[in-house]
């Protein structure tokens, strides 16, 4: 059976707003252990390490070039896929999900219609902090993250406080339903069991969609032992263990059919997996291009260098982006509203009252 090693980076549970990890994401190769072996040996004949590992790697200006020609050889002659998501953005999509979106569905409006949840969070990703005020807007998406962890009354009314303490006149129609209104089926949306704002759902669901492509039958997931792989480790079990036929349309080259090709999944000791070894050199890479092309960090692999490597069906990435006219192209048609509620009835919580 086809074996698809993975592994993540970036990950902070809840708390999509910690400083210091920006981004996260996930990078999955189909290479077997042997082979993963033998480009070890081949692109760094001297390591001396028991284990192989991108951060301790990238350090050093003498590995950059050699790092960069290991990832050539994967994604040239291997299946891979990356993904990495901007968690700010994230936190935004689930604040338009959660926060905003009930309000529109009362009314019988299909916010998710041509991915305008996706343009509305990138215009308040990238220019709320300007028009709706700082600190104002960071404390208002602290207030959610608070609000969808805690499940409150204290919480969810801070969170109301929050947003009123905005600019929010400027933009209503995406704060107002808080600010205005407090809108009961917005909290009560924030305030459902198994809602909550951890990124791994996200992450597991887009890498997925790639591996069932790339995979010609029934495969086999294997991560590393780490604590933060748990929770995916959990959630790949379950995408496996259901077995409802269905599918979704999610983008314009992508769609989610259950029951999976997936069919089993495996925890590793990375020491002993040179595959897991090479996942943990793609996503490292990944995440860290992506810090020093938003500014936020310096030094390590060229970042251009590090992306002119993947192929466009190789890269799978959530960044804010202000091209409306091209999200709406490439989302139209999609099932957005579907699969959410069908998340939310068969992987994490309870349906929306209709």
């Amino acid at each position: 059976m086809e074996c698809f090693r993975i592994d993540e980076s970036g990950y902070t549970g809840f708390d999509l707003l910690n400083a210091d990890q920006r981004f996260q994401g996930a990078s999955a190769i189909g290479i077997s252990d042997e082979d993963a072996a033998r480009l070890i040996r081949e692109h760094f004949p001297r390591i001396q390490a028991p284990e192989l590992k991108y951060r301790s790697l990238s350090r050093r200006p003498a590995n950059h070039e050699r790092l960069l020609s290991l990832q050539r050889d994967l994604l040239t002659h291997y299946r891979c896929v990356t993904y990495i998501c901007d968690k700010r953005f994230l936190l935004m999509l689930k604040f338009v999900d959660y926060a905003v979106e009930p309000f529109y569905y009362e009314r019988g409006i299909d916010f998710y219609d041509n991915g305008q949840n996706y343009a509305m969070a990138s215009l308040l990703t990238l220019t709320g902090p300007t028009f709706l005020g700082q600190p104002a807007y960071d404390n208002m998406l602290a207030a959610f993250q608070h609000a969808v962890k805690e499940k409150t009354p204290g919480p969810l009314e801070a969170l109301v406080a929050a947003a009123r303490a905005t600019h929010w006149r400027d933009f209503p129609e995406g704060i107002g339903p808080l600010a205005q209104y407090a809108a009961p089926e917005c909290l009560s949306a924030i305030a459902t069991p198994g809602v909550n704002t951890d990124a791994a759902l996200v992450v597991l669901q887009s890498l997925i969609s790639r591996m069932e492509v790339m995979a010609e039958g029934p495969y086999r997931v294997e991560h590393d032992q780490s604590k933060n792989l748990l929770t995916y480790h959990d959630l790949l079990q379950r995408f496996i263990d259901h077995d409802q036929e269905i599918e979704f349309r999610q983008t314009e080259i992508t769609s989610l059919k259950f029951p999976l090709k997936l069919a089993e999944v495996a925890q590793v000791d990375s020491k002993t997996s040179p595959a897991v070894q090479l996942a943990d050199v793609m996503i490292g890479a990944a995440i860290e291009a992506a810090n020093n092309i938003a500014g936020l960090r310096s030094g390590g692999l060229d970042p251009e260098a590090v992306m002119t490597l993947y192929a466009d069906h190789q890269f799978i990435h959530m960044v804010p982006s202000v091209d409306f006219e091209e999200q709406r192209r490439f989302r139209q048609g999609t099932q957005a509203a579907e699969l959410i509620d069908y998340f939310s009835v068969n992987f994490y919580g309870r349906p929306r009252e209709s």
